[in-house]
């Protein structure tokens, strides 16, 4: 990757439909819960934080394109999340997939959540019956991550039929 495209908020394509957010790990990243995964502005993590896998996001849902938010509030919408997780010579990559709603209000400014559930009165919500949580990431990531890892985590929406 060049140095410009490491500076770009989004793809180097520019996809309306993708939004990407750089974060890194955190000492006490356990990534333990069982239905939710989440990413934070905060530079801060307190071992009671078992779904946040990422601190010092530069991103929130409120910075995300009104094209993206609008495409994941179609309830036939597939949003598919991709954590790639980089840890010296090692890249771990894991992608949760999930779908839209109508209630996604994706305008958050602190930070985002992947769920397994259907719930979605919570403007951090980023995508709902998701196929993973945070439980769910490798062992493997999780570690890198707990060392501090950088973290990016690629949000691609696909709008229903």
């Amino acid at each position: 990757m060049s140095d410009e495209d490491a500076d770009a908020p989004r793809t180097a394509v520019d996809d309306p439909h993708v939004e990407v957010v750089r974060a890194v790990g955190h000492e006490n990243v356990t990534a333990e819960h069982a239905s939710t995964f989440e990413l934070t502005t905060d530079d801060w993590l307190t071992p009671a934080g078992d779904c946040i896998v990422g601190v010092e996001a530069d991103r929130t849902p409120r910075d995300f394109s009104t094209e993206f938010r609008e495409a994941c509030r179609d309830a036939d919408a597939t949003i598919e999340a991709t954590l790639v997780v980089e840890a010296g010579d090692e890249t771990f990559e894991e992608t949760v997939t999930g779908r839209g709603d109508p209630g996604l209000a994706l305008l958050d400014d602190r930070s985002m959540v992947g769920r397994t559930s259907g719930y979605t009165d919570d403007e951090r919500t980023i995508l709902v019956d998701g196929d993973g949580a945070a439980a769910d990431l490798d062992r493997a990531l999780v570690a890198a991550l707990a060392d501090g890892a950088d973290l990016t985590l690629r949000l691609a929406v696909e709008p229903g039929e």
